[in-house]
Formats: structure tokens, C-alpha cells, sequence
């Protein structure tokens, strides 16, 4: 997803929601600003999340449950796929989502998620400006979720295999590590070949590794197509590549910062870099079911996740980007540095750097047609799989 740079002003914001006149957890589930809620009310109990691997870890998860009196249930998803599958099949099973970029929109188009009152979130104000009103989650001006952290899909390798130590994707698609690597199994996958391609084949013409012609979406399905034999395994949940590390089954791979984390504290030989051709990355979303049934308990989570001293917490834990600018102290007190080793201090510059997932469309942005949509991404993906 390219996201919007639209620093709304909060007053601005509030403007809209004046008309909000219906309280939480009320039978209206529509997403005009009118139906709006305008309080939080008493929590329901429960909360059923769909969550990505290491979202709802118990040192923030346990503090709001005594809290809030809202017992939390997540459901991992390994894939925005799965998330949106679940989100639609789910029958009202589930209240939130974590949805990623290349999620959101199809869950907005969709009906599956609804508007969010953001003068019910306090520390909305201290989100840095590109999260307040991102493309991926705000649509006319409307919040269809409440921003959580951000980062980039990183090159994961193992120090001791790996020598020397790689400074390019180009690593993934050697023969010299076959059998030994592993990527996501996940259509979005192709952008990262794209993303590849833009550098090293520049004849090829993609400027964007969402927006490919049938051309450059062929490009890049036949050099994954070329990656596979080399594959120990496609990866759904980021457990999976972390005992695949743990094994010794695969050295190298595309990771998140979870993975390289998650094996750094259990002390295995491995690093993570974003390579010289860049990084895809995500911005994730926390978006209420339009059927929620425990809305209540899902505005205490989003502002409990949203607070300094959590945003802190978790980027540590996951090694991302909070989304509050305040995180930083607490991220220092937690562990010192982690304030620039996570980037939460970094210019514009950085975010803008990062090539963040989005649904692919057949509009592109030289305001033609002719790009392929996300259903020709997936039909190239099972070729590429299968």
C-alpha cells in the first residue's frame, strides 16, 4: 500500500463526528458518521480477535484483562488471505482484525469492517501523521480502523551458514542455498520479486511492485517460478520459519522482525537486514467487525494498544515501528537504544522508503487500466506453488 501523507488536523476530525449520537455497543452497526458511537460502554466480557502471530503476546494481553474484565480469544492467521477469508466466513464469530494493507481495503469493500469513532482513541493525536488518516484504513474521510505498528519484511539469514553475510535479495534465488530457503506463502509475495526485478532489471519498467502490467507480473512469477526448487518450505505462520531456523532446515529467508527476535532471545545464530534493493513492509490496522458483538471490549483494546507504554511493549517484542509517537521513553526505560534500533525516531524519510503492501488494482497509477488485479496475483501464485 502507498499511503496517503494526510496530516488531518484532530479538531478537523471531531468536526465530523459532532453529529455521532448512538452509544457503544448499540444494535446500529451501519458506518454512517451519524450511528457513531460517542461513548464507550461497560465491556462484554470477551473479545474475539483475528490476530498475526505475536500480536496479543500475555505481557499486554493479562494487564488488560484484569483491567477491562474483557477476556481476549485470538485466532492466528498466517496470511492477509486467511484473515480476509475468516473475516467474511466468520458469521460475527470474530470482533477485530490486524489487518495489513493488503487486507484492509478489501475488508472495507467488503462490508466486513465498519467505521471507528476516533475521538474515542486519546492518543489517536500522538500518531505519527502518515497513520493518522493512511489510504489503507480511511476512506472519504471515514476511519475504518485504528492504526497499530509498522514495519519491513527483512532478509533473515543464519550467521553461521551464510557467508559471507549477503547485502542482497539476490541470496534467496541462488543455488548455492537450495533446499535451504524459505519465503511466505502469500500472493503479496510476488512484490518482493518485483521489487527485485525494479532494481536488477530496470528494462523491465516497474516503478511500482504493486502496479504490474501482465508483462512485469510475468517477470516476476517466472523468477519465482526459478526460486522454487530451491524452497525448504513456504512458510504460513511465523512459528513456522522460526522452528524451520531452529532446525537447521532452512538458513536464509524473508522474515518479519518477529522471527528474528523470537530466535535471537532463544540465542540461535541469525541476523536480519534490509537488503540494498530495499524492503516491501506493512502498516497494520486494528478494524472492527461490522458484526462485532463485543464493540465495547474493542475500543478498551484499541486504546489499550494504543497507549505509550503497550505501543512500546509490543514494538520490542515484535521488533516494528509503533505507530504513537510518545512509545519512545518507555521503549528506553524497557531497553535502552530500541528507540532508533526500531526506527521510532526516524524522519519521514525512512517510512516513505519502505514499499508497504496494498491490494493490487487494475487501475495503475499512470492512470491507465492495464494493470493485473489481485485475483491475476493469485491465480500466478498457485503457478508459481503448486
Amino acid at each position: 500500500m502507498r499511503l496517503a501523507k494526510i496530516d488531518w488536523a484532530l479538531g478537523a476530525v471531531l468536526a465530523t463526528m459532532v453529529v455521532a449520537v448512538s452509544a457503544c455497543g448499540s444494535s446500529s452497526r451501519t458506518s454512517s458518521s451519524a450511528s457513531l458511537p460517542t461513548t464507550i460502554g461497560n465491556g462484554e466480557g470477551q473479545l474475539n480477535l483475528v490476530a498475526w502471530e505475536g500480536y496479543t503476546q500475555p505481557e499486554w494481553v493479562k494487564p488488560f484483562e484484569a483491567q477491562s474484565g474483557c477476556h481476549v480469544h485470538s485466532k492466528y492467521a498466517g496470511s492477509s488471505d486467511e484473515m480476509v477469508t475468516l473475516m467474511r466466513q466468520g458469521g460475527g464469530q470474530y470482533d477485530m482484525v490486524s489487518a495489513s494493507g493488503d487486507a484492509s481495503l478489501r475488508l472495507i469493500r467488503g462490508g466486513e469492517v465498519t467505521q471507528m469513532n476516533v475521538a474515542l482513541v486519546p492518543e489517536w493525536k500522538n500518531f505519527i501523521p502518515q497513520l493518522q488518516s493512511p489510504s489503507h484504513n480511511t476512506v472519504d474521510g471515514k476511519h475504518y480502523g485504528i492504526s497499530l505498528q509498522w514495519g519491513p519484511n527483512t532478509l533473515l539469514y543464519n550467521t553461521k551458514s551464510v557467508t559471507p553475510a549477503p547485502t542482497s535479495w539476490s541470496v534467496i534465488y541462488s543455488p548455492k542455498f537450495k533446499g535451504e530457503v524459505t519465503v511466505p506463502a502469500n500472493p503479496i509475495q510476488i512484490a518482493d520479486a518485483a521489487l527485485y526485478l525494479s532494481k536488477t532489471q530496470p528494462s523491465l519498467g516497474i516503478s511500482d511492485p504493486y502496479e504490474l502490467t501482465e508483462a512485469q507480473l510475468n517477470a516476476a512469477a517466472n523468477l519465482l517460478k526459478q526460486q522454487k526448487p530451491l524452497i525448504k518450505k513456504y512458510w504460513a505462520l511465523a512459528s513456522d520459519e522460526i522452528e524451520l531456523f531452529k532446525n537447521g532446515d532452512a538458513v536464509i529467508g524473508a522474515a518479519w522482525p518477529y522471527q528474528y527476535s523470537t530466535l535471537i532471545a532463544d540465542h540461535e545464530p541469525v541476523q536480519q537486514i534490509i537488503p540494498k534493493e530495499g524492503a516491501t513492509g506493512w502498516a497494520d490496522t486494528w478494524m472492527l467487525a461490522t458484526h462485532a458483538k463485543d464493540p465495547n471490549c474493542a475500543y478498551k483494546w484499541v486504546n489499550w494498544v494504543s497507549s505509550p507504554k503497550v505501543q512500546a511493549e509490543q514494538a520490542i517484542s515484535y521488533g516494528e515501528t509503533p505507530v504513537n509517537t510518545k512509545a519512545c521513553p518507555f521503549m528506553e526505560t524497557i531497553q535502552k537504544g530500541s528507540c532508533s534500533l526500531y526506527h521510532a525516531n526516524a524522519p519521514a524519510a525512512y517510512f516513505d522508503s519502505i514499499k508497504f503492501w496494498k491490494t493490487p488494482v487494475a487501475e495503475c497509477g499512470n492512470g491507465q487500466s492495464d494493470c493485473m488485479d489481485y485475483s491475476k496475483w493469485q491465480q500466478k501464485w498457485t503457478e508459481v506453488t503448486g
